[in-house]
């Protein structure tokens, strides 16, 4: 039963203890109780009235024996005023046998219901509070960028003698995306991401080979054969630094801004990106269209299976674990503390300021708050350089880039 108890309007439980001189069973406690305090108040106070009457719920008793003695626990549900608990709680101590053996019965606490109660409704209220104030804030959050988005929307330009797809500032950068086609840098530019240029084709043309010779090339392809050509002929002529893909069997123009982002903060260096490629199975070939002559049977090889190469599974340590002794402090007080590289706690702010504080911050390694993951906290993060993010919860649909820890309290507890 605990602390809770199936009648309505108990108010109160009381919580005792007992040590008996020999082996009984529960019915012989109960027995004992009720019988020694028999006659001690007037009938309508007495144990058995005020159970019938629904003041003394169903005593719940757990006990165990060894070496010819039995120990155990018990607890009485009330609904009576606290002076007539107590008293009752006070005349169950006067039991001194169980059967024929002596028992004693020490009373430990009695504990209001009541409390209990208006505890879960207050942390029920903060939580619905904190989810509240998240939402609003998100709200307005995802607002704000919209209308900054639109206001700083532009119209990719023709490059070079080629005549290349690229956004206004692809002369101006030092590091510039390269893309597979037109619709890519749209898209991009639609997702607020700058500094692209399509190579418009598998061939690599010139204006894209002089512009890998001054500047760092990252080359963000589709997540198909045609992405794999492209990374092959880049290697050749234009070796990019950096290679960002689309998820497999999608197109870098079909991705919404968020996985667009998400990509780009993925991305590896071109040696990375080249032995991960080496290390995934090849397709299986396409059946044969005709039917081949057969070889005389005694001619036929036995067919032996090729065995996968074997993948080591490399055990990456929890960063976010590092931090698991702040979550308890900030539970229910809708803060948030930035970790520094240094291990030390650069600064603690309310949860509605975090995004804004992060940007302006640097030398940041983790950030552990009271309220929600999102994506727009996501993207200030990575771009940040952050490590670990560690939220009260993660909101549904957030997509978490490589290189980026983000776990929720439960997890860490």
């Amino acid at each position: 039963m605990g602390d809770k108890d199936s009648y309505t309007g108990v108010k109160y439980t009381i919580h005792a203890r007992f040590t008996i001189e020999g082996v009984v069973e529960r019915h012989d406690v109960i027995g004992a109780i009720f019988g020694q305090t028999e006659g001690l108040f007037p009938k309508d106070f007495e144990l058995r009235e005020l159970q019938r009457t629904g003041k003394i719920g169903r005593i719940d008793i757990e006990l165990r024996s060894a070496n010819d003695k039995t120990t155990g626990t018990l607890v009485v549900p009330s609904s009576l005023d606290r002076p007539e608990t107590a008293v009752i709680a006070a005349a169950m101590e006067t039991v001194d046998r169980v059967g024929p053996c002596d028992a004693k019965i020490a009373v430990e606490g009695i504990k209001d219901i009541r409390v209990d109660k208006l505890k879960r409704i207050q942390e029920r209220a903060k939580e619905l509070m904190r989810d509240w104030h998240v939402k609003e804030s998100h709200d307005i959050e995802v607002m704000l960028d919209q209308v900054s988005q639109e206001s700083k929307r532009v119209e990719p330009v023709h490059y070079g003698r080629e005549r290349l797809t690229a956004t206004p500032d692809i002369g101006q950068r030092n590091d510039i995306i390269v893309v597979e086609g037109r619709a890519d840098v749209i898209n991009l530019l639609k997702a607020g991401i700058s500094g692209s240029i399509a190579v418009e084709g598998v061939k690599i043309p010139r204006t894209v080979r002089d512009l890998a010779k001054k500047k760092e090339i990252t080359a963000f392809l589709d997540g198909d054969r045609g992405g794999d050509l492209i990374l092959k002929e880049l290697m050749q002529v234009a070796k990019p630094k950096y290679v960002a893909r689309a998820p497999r069997g999608s197109e870098v123009e079909e991705l919404d801004p968020d996985q667009i982002k998400a990509a780009l903060a993925a991305r590896v260096p071109v040696e990375e990106a080249l032995a991960q490629e080496r290390a995934e199975p090849a397709p299986a070939p396409a059946p044969a269209m005709e039917q081949q002559p057969q070889r005389p049977r005694q001619m036929r090889e036995p067919h032996r299976p090729q065995r996968p190469p074997r993948q080591e599974v490399v055990q990456v340590p929890s960063i976010a674990r590092e931090y698991a002794g702040l979550t308890e402090g900030l539970k229910g007080t809708l803060e948030a503390v930035l970790m520094g590289t240094d291990g030390a706690e650069k600064a603690r702010f309310p949860v509605a300021e975090l995004v804004e504080k992060l940007k302006a911050s640097e030398g940041i390694r983790a950030v552990i708050f009271d309220g929600i993951v999102t994506g727009r906290l996501i993207d200030a993060a990575v771009a940040k350089g952050v490590k670990a993010i560690v939220g009260d919860r993660i909101s549904e649909g957030v997509r978490i880039p490589q290189g980026l820890e983000v776990r929720a309290f439960k997890d860490l507890s």
